[in-house]
């Protein structure tokens, strides 16, 4: 079988390399042909020559520019390498087929472009589609040429082993020789036919394949010398294996970007091959350095985009396995190494990047070959592949060193260094969108995972010992998390943003707007991390301060951007970048120099502060800090609702902390909403004025919870009393708002005093009426009647909902005003049903006790006298809705009368019932004639009088 294979290579190899030979004789003998056409057109005078010459410039001349067609050029795969065409025409004598071509054809049509009005456009004739036989014969043929030549040359070898015919020296001397022929055959062929190969074979390049076979071929020789006959020594090994790889990426300069990647293999899987007693990581990165800077340089001598992608992944991928499965870490080298690409990247390729940096068919394409903005070049083809898998290969070892912090010596400070290379890169070039993203993520990232240790921060002074080999010697490095250096990232980070937007502000807005919020938002979640994670969280003056440096800094560097764009109608983000970057490293200061009502009162302040300098500057985000501050605000009273502490928190009822950590910021939240009174800007007014009216309601809410429950905020269920406080505060908010409506209109004035009735009338129905309802719960109302937990519960909330359901008439929708005037209806029968009940009962009134027959009777009385009162107070306000409910009021005693006290009742109290329920109803009848024939008759003066 062996045998047979390597005929069938043999063969291959001679077929194909006689093809390239009578190929490459044939172009050469048409070459000469059409030379010696041109030599004969020269010889017949200078006339031809001069009108050949006229007919190229009137041909180049368009009759009507306006409309002259475009046409698409396409130079072919070879147009960019001149010096390759230089070569054809040495090899040749003359120049190449296609220029003879295009001289005769000017020749010959020289008279008639002379007389001719316009020159005729060209048009290019279409491609036509590959056929089978193409595929197969121009395509597989020699990919399965060059398969079977480097296969033949391995089972040469192996073939020789086993019939033991020659020394194992002898046979891989052989083999060596074989590989260094299929090169030597590949530059041959190269020579003599490269420049005239058709551009739809460039992938199955002969010359190219026969390169890599005997490449191949050279790779495997050397490692079995190695590793099966030790003919070789580790360094050797390494030195040969290493020339082969490096030759490799040198040959792909002539073969292509496929030998390329055959030597970026070799070339990451030789230190896996070769291993020593004593390894070294200067070495190991030293060399795969050197291997990623040439597959670099040569990616961008030819402009490939897939090798240097590969190159990229091959780096990460050894760095990762360093850094995760190595006993003893030797950070230095990996620095150096993440550096190198950081450079590589930046001044390599992509490098500076530039439309006639692009490989030819993607500039031939019909759409840019760079992309104008930073957002199409997230992704653009020809940036895409090479610039995340560079960012990826530095950030991944970032985040690997910060979270094996403090097992690698001064593994945090390579983390801080490679950090703010990847931004430098973000920064410098405009196309590294990657780059400044991945250097936000691993930068965040990698402080959190350093900062969560556990054990927390040792003394930034104290020597401690990183583990290390046996026999190596131990190096002393500073506190498990140096906090000055994470601060120091967080100012580095910073001006390096700054200066990314300074650079690239006026030439591409959208990478300066995505460096304007990763400038401010990466420094403050590094300090904020290291604040809350090692900072004193009562007074930290060191976080403190450089936060408000920062704070200022951001401010400064908007009121810089600012005047540069002054002429800019469209919203700047770096403004509201910049200026959000700086509230928020203000809002850390505070956090870290002060504490509890200090700290939510600054806020407040803060952004008050924020809405003044409107005055000043008419920048759109500044009125938004004070929304922001609110927000704060509410989020410190949602994790404190004391302010202090509870162990802190006065007892004195009103004037105590929560007074002035409730009120002072809803003070100020309303002062802001009528400072910004005519601002532009309406929805931020609306806003304000929400939360300045949510603010007040919550300052008396706490009050009154403080108060009734003996100065202490905890979780109990409200009693009946708390919640009518509550229902009665909502009640009169409503009324405020419905008045600062009138006077001011404002749509959150306007919608929020229904939307808080609305809410109010909800809590009603579930706690007044289910939820703590004396009946239901037990709870006892008092020792005094008619001044008891009643009057509060039921009386006076009805009474003020029936006030503002007076107020609220006309001037609210009526579906509004009849939800209000029932609701005061339902407390009102609801307080005359249980003040009934306390009557017969006492102070405790719980469902327990059942029903009395005399109390049975009474609830018919006062529900058909409570009707009649309904009945009147309706008609006194003509309120139809009034009126409506005490009807549904007597309905109910009528049924009650008829079902329960017909069976419960008994003697002179059934009798008394029917009699007095008789009475009302005809009381009720007489009541409604006359005031129907008063508007009867009302309404017919009112018609006499308009026909007189």
């Amino acid at each position: 079988m062996l045998d047979i294979l390597t005929l069938v290579a043999i063969g291959l190899a001679l077929y194909t390399l006689n093809a390239s030979r009578n190929s490459a004789q044939k172009i050469g003998e048409e070459v000469l042909r059409l030379r010696r056409e041109v030599e004969a057109l020269k010889a017949a005078g200078p006339v031809v020559v001069a009108q050949a010459e006229q007919a190229d410039d009137v041909a180049a001349l368009p009759a009507d520019p306006a409309q002259e067609p475009e046409q698409e050029t396409f130079d072919g795969p070879w147009a960019g390498t001149t010096d390759e065409l230089d070569k054809g025409r040495a090899i040749f004598g003359s120049a190449p087929a296609e220029e003879a071509t295009e001289s005769v054809a000017a020749s010959q049509t020289a008279q008639d472009v002379v007389t001719a009005p316009a020159a005729t456009p060209v048009t290019t004739p279409a491609k036509p589609r590959e056929s089978f036989e193409s595929r197969i014969g121009a395509r597989w043929a020699v990919w399965v040429g060059g398969v079977a030549l480097a296969l033949g040359g391995i089972f040469m070898v192996k073939y020789s082993i086993e019939a033991g015919l020659l020394s194992p020296a002898v046979r891989l001397s052989l083999a060596a020789v074989f590989g260094l022929v299929l090169i030597a055959i590949g530059e041959f062929v190269r020579r003599r036919t490269q420049p005239l190969i058709a551009n739809a074979f460039q992938n199955a390049m002969i010359p190219g394949v026969l390169t890599a076979a005997g490449a191949l071929t050279l790779f495997a020789v050397t490692y079995v010398c190695y590793g099966v006959y030790g003919y070789f020594g580790p360094l050797a090994a390494f030195v040969l294996l290493a020339a082969v790889s490096f030759g490799t990426i040198g040959l792909s300069l002539l073969h292509g970007q496929a030998l390329a990647g055959l030597g970026l293999l070799a070339s990451m899987l030789t230190p896996a091959l070769v291993s020593t007693e004593n390894p070294s990581a200067w070495g190991l990165f030293g060399f795969l350095g050197i291997a990623w800077l040439s597959t670099f340089a040569a990616a961008r001598i030819r402009l490939w985009q897939v090798v240097p992608a590969l190159a990229n992944a091959g780096m990460a991928m050894w760095t990762l396995l360093y850094l995760t499965q190595a006993s003893y870490v030797d950070v230095i080298p990996v620095l150096l190494t993440m550096l190198l690409l950081a450079l590589g990247h930046g001044l390599l390729w992509p490098g500076s990047v530039t439309a006639d940096d692009v490989p030819a068919p993607v500039a031939m394409s019909a759409t840019p070959a760079v992309p104008a903005t930073a957002l199409d070049r997230l992704f653009a083809p020809p940036l895409l592949a090479v610039s995340l898998t560079g960012a990826l290969a530095m950030a991944f070892p970032a985040l690997v060193l910060a979270s094996k912090v403090p097992a690698i010596a001064y593994g945090e400070y390579a983390f801080a260094a490679i950090v703010l290379a990847l931004a430098a890169l973000g920064t410098l070039r405009g196309w590294a969108i990657y780059p400044a993203l991945l250097s936000a993520i691993a930068a965040a990232g990698g402080v959190v995972k350093m900062t969560a240790l556990p054990g927390g921060l040792i003394d930034p002074f104290k020597l401690i010992e990183p583990p290390t080999l046996d026999g190596a010697q131990p190096v002393s490095v500073l506190g498990l998390v140096p906090v000055n250096l994470l601060l120091v990232l967080a100012v580095a980070y910073a001006a390096v943003g700054l200066v990314a937007v300074r650079l690239q502000g006026r030439g591409d807005r959208a990478f300066a707007g995505i460096w304007s919020i990763l400038a401010p938002a990466v420094p403050f979640s590094i300090v904020a991390v290291s604040f809350l994670n090692l900072g004193n969280l009562s007074f930290d003056p060191k976080h403190g301060l450089l936060a408000i440096v920062l704070g200022l800094v951001f401010f400064a560097a908007t009121e810089m951007f600012s005047r540069e764009s002054e002429a800019e109608e469209n919203i700047d983000i770096k403004q509201w970048a910049f200026v959000a970057g700086g509230f928020a490293f203000l809002v850390l200061a505070l956090h870290a120099l002060t504490d509890g009502l200090a700290t939510t009162l600054g806020i407040a302040v803060l952004g008050t502060v924020a809405v003044f300098v409107t005055r000043l500057r008419r920048w759109p985000v500044l009125p938004w800090l004070m929304a922001a501050a609110a927000m704060l605000v509410a989020g410190r009273i949602a994790w404190e609702p004391t302010i202090v502490g509870a162990a802190n928190l006065s007892k004195t009822p009103v004037f105590n902390q929560l007074l002035a950590g409730y009120g002072i910021p809803a003070a100020l939240l309303a002062l802001s909403a009528f400072e910004l009174r005519r601002w532009p800007g309406e929805r931020i007014r609306n806003l304000l004025q929400a939360l300045a009216s949510l603010f007040v309601l919550l300052t008396a809410a706490i009050l009154v919870r403080h108060g009734m429950n003996g100065g202490v905020l905890d979780s109990a269920v409200p009693t009946l009393g708390e919640q009518a406080t509550y229902t009665l505060l909502i009640i009169g908010a409503s009324a405020v708002m419905m008045s600062l409506d009138l006077k001011s209109p404002s749509p959150v004035f306007r919608y929020g005093s229904m939307v808080v009735g609305v809410l109010s009338v909800l809590s009603v129905l579930s706690a007044h009426f289910i939820g703590l309802n004396p009946y239901f719960t037990g709870e006892l109302l008092g020792k005094w009647p008619v001044f008891d937990l009643l009057l509060v519960g039921y009386l006076l909330p009805g009474i003020t909902y029936g006030g503002l359901a007076l107020y609220a008439r006309h001037r609210r929708p009526l579906p509004y005003v009849i939800m209000l005037a029932l609701t005061a209806v339902a407390l009102a029968f609801a307080w005359v049903t249980l003040s009934v009940r306390r009557y017969w009962h006492g102070e405790a009134i719980a469902d327990w006790k059942g029903f009395l027959q005399p109390e049975t009777y009474t609830y018919s009385v006062v529900w058909l006298l409570l009707g009649v009162v309904l009945l009147a107070i309706g008609s006194k306000v003509d309120s139809r809705s009034i009126r409506l409910a005490s009807a549904g009021l007597v309905l109910i005693s009528v049924v009650k009368v008829f079902l329960i006290d017909m069976s419960n009742l008994e003697g002179i109290l059934r009798a008394l019932s029917f009699i007095g329920l008789g009475a009302v109803l005809i009381g009720i009848g007489l009541f409604y004639q006359k005031i129907l024939s008063r508007k009867s008759g009302t309404e017919d003066e009112t018609e006499l009088n308009a026909g007189a």
